[in-house]
C-alpha cells in the first residue's frame, strides 16, 4: 500500500470512528435513537444531491474556469511564438510558395473580419497544398534564422502547456525536426537531389502547419486585443504592401 493510499484510508476511518463518537454521545445525553436515525435518514439522502452540486455543478465549472486560464496563457506563449520567430519563418516561406498568388489578397486579414471569414479562410486552406520551392530559399538564412532562436524554441517545447494545443504541438515539432535537419549538415550548398528533396518535405510540413496556426493567432488577437491586431496586421507576411510604419505602403 502506497503512502497516498495509507493516508486516505486513515483519514476515512478516523472521520467515521468521530462520527460514530458524535452519535454515541448524543444517544447518551438524549437517550432518543429515534430521533438520531431520522436525522441519519434525512442527512444520507441529501448525500446525492450534495454530490451532484459539488461535483458535477461546482466542480465542471471551476475546471471550465481553470481551462479558460489555462488557454489564455497558451495563447500568450502563441503570441510570443509568432512575434519572436513564427511571422519572420512564414514571411520566408511565401515567397518560395509558387502558388500564393491566388491566395495572397485573400489571406489579407483585416479589421472589417467576422468569424465567419476566418472560418472560411480555414476551410479554404484545408484544400490548398502548401508548396515550397527550395531553389527560392537561401538555406544557410534559413539555417542561421532557426540556430538564433533554438533555445526560444527548446523553452517552448519545456513548456508543458502547449500540449494542450494540439495542432500547435505539431508545429513546433516539425520545426524542431527541420532545425535539427539543416544544423546537422556542414554545408548547404551543393546537396544531392535526394538530400534537398528530404529538406523540401520538412519545410512544407512546417509551412503547412504555420498557416492555420497563424489564422487563429490572428483571429485571436482581433477578439481580445485590437492593438496587437492592428500591428500584426501591418506585419501581415502575405500583404506585399505592409509596412510597421502607418501610412506608408511598401
Amino acid at each position: 500500500m502506497n503512502e497516498d493510499t495509507r493516508w486516505k484510508l486513515t483519514a476515512g476511518i478516523g472521520l467515521l470512528s468521530l462520527s460514530l463518537v458524535i452519535y454515541i454521545i448524543h444517544f447518551l445525553i438524549f437517550q432518543d435513537f429515534h430521533h438520531i436515525f431520522i436525522y441519519f435518514v434525512g442527512d444520507l439522502a441529501f448525500v446525492p444531491i450534495e454530490v451532484l452540486v459539488v461535483t458535477l455543478i461546482i466542480e465542471q465549472m471551476l475546471e471550465s474556469r481553470e481551462k479558460q486560464l489555462r488557454m489564455e496563457k497558451l495563447n500568450m506563449v502563441i503570441g510570443t511564438f509568432f512575434s519572436t520567430a513564427g511571422t519572420p519563418l512564414l514571411d520566408l516561406l511565401v515567397r518560395a510558395d509558387p502558388g500564393i498568388g491566388a491566395l495572397r489578397q485573400c489571406l489579407v486579414v483585416r479589421d472589417s473580419w467576422k468569424k465567419s471569414d476566418f472560418a472560411e479562410m480555414k476551410k479554404r486552406m484545408q484544400d490548398y497544398t502548401c508548396d515550397v520551392e527550395i531553389d527560392r530559399i537561401d538555406l544557410d538564412t534559413m539555417r542561421n534564422f532557426l540556430l538564433k532562436n533554438e533555445n526560444f524554441m527548446l523553452r517552448l517545447v519545456e513548456n508543458p502547456m502547449i500540449f494542450e494545443h494540439e495542432s500547435f504541438t505539431d508545429l513546433i515539432l516539425a520545426l524542431s525536426h527541420l532545425t535539427e535537419e539543416l544544423k546537422a549538415r556542414n554545408s548547404l550548398s551543393g546537396l544531392p537531389a535526394e538530400d534537398t528533396g528530404h529538406l523540401g518535405i520538412d519545410l512544407r510540413r512546417v509551412y503547412s502547419r504555420l498557416i492555420p496556426e497563424w489564422l487563429r493567432y490572428m483571429e485571436y488577437l482581433q477578439t481580445h486585443y485590437p492593438y496587437l491586431f492592428h500591428l500584426a496586421m501591418r506585419k501581415n507576411p502575405f500583404d506585399a504592401s505592409a509596412s510597421v510604419v502607418i501610412g506608408r505602403k511598401v
